[in-house]
């Protein structure tokens, strides 16, 4: 996790890759809704494919620590 940083003076603490002001949340937010790793690349042209595959990293990471609540599906609330 050496690309990642966490400093209360940048961003109010949020993980941001190390050196720059790009949070991780968005990161993930633009591949979540259909960006590849090359589309990222291109819009931050200061980030590397490590940095996307590191925050990508970060999440799977978080998402097995984290206890989040959904909202019933459809299917959950009918059935």
């Amino acid at each position: 996790m050496e690309r990642i940083e966490v400093n209360p003076n940048v961003l109010s603490g949020k993980p941001v890759i190390r050196g720059t002001r790009i949070p991780v949340s968005l990161i993930l937010n633009l591949l979540a809704n259909g960006y590849e790793v090359a589309d990222v690349l291109r819009a931050y042209p200061e980030l590397t494919e490590e940095d996307v595959r590191a925050a990508i990293a970060l999440g799977a990471k978080l998402a097995d620590y984290e206890e989040v609540e959904l909202a019933p599906s459809d299917e959950t609330v009918a059935g």
